[in-house]
């Protein structure tokens, strides 16, 4: 397992990242503490913020006609957009490979059985479609913001 030392060494290389993809340099970006935020998004001193990551992998009732499994799709992305509504959802996404791994989900919650609690409200989880993997994770607390932001790029819902 990797220690905090080392994953802050990862966030580092990830922000340096980043800033060179915009095309500046750190100078030109030099970031401004802004401790209300921080506090908001329930930072630590590093900016980051304990959250449970779970991995949707294919389950063993698949095989379901084509218009049950549009309707579970629905369902469950409409859970999805419930869960992020109410705050306890920060990120979630498909794998776009069409492996047995089939996506992510990030919740802003304090324990894995929080978490495991919620997948159980996602109707493909109900059914047997799709199964979690849940692990707490240790990232970005700006990660809380995606929501927000992403209302303002989306054009239409799924």
């Amino acid at each position: 397992m990797m220690n905090r030392k080392a994953i802050h060494r990862g966030a580092a290389v990830l922000v340096a990242v980043l800033c060179y993809a915009g095309g500046a340099s750190a100078e030109q970006q030099a970031p401004t503490y802004d401790a209300q935020l921080a506090a908001e998004l329930g930072a630590d001193n590093y900016g980051m913020h304990k959250y449970v990551l779970a991995l949707l992998k294919a389950g063993p009732n698949r095989g379901q006609d084509k218009q049950t499994a549009a309707e579970l799709q629905r369902a469950h992305l409409a859970n999805i957009q419930r869960l992020a509504e109410q705050g306890v959802l920060v990120l979630a996404g498909p794998f776009l490979d069409g492996g047995a791994l089939r996506g992510i989900y990030v919740f802003d919650v304090d324990t894995v059985e929080e978490a495991r609690k919620l997948t159980e409200t996602d109707p493909a989880i109900q059914a047997g479609s799709l199964v979690m993997e849940l692990h707490p994770w240790y990232g970005s607390a700006a990660l809380k913001t995606i929501n927000d932001v992403h209302g303002k790029l989306a054009k239409q819902s799924p």
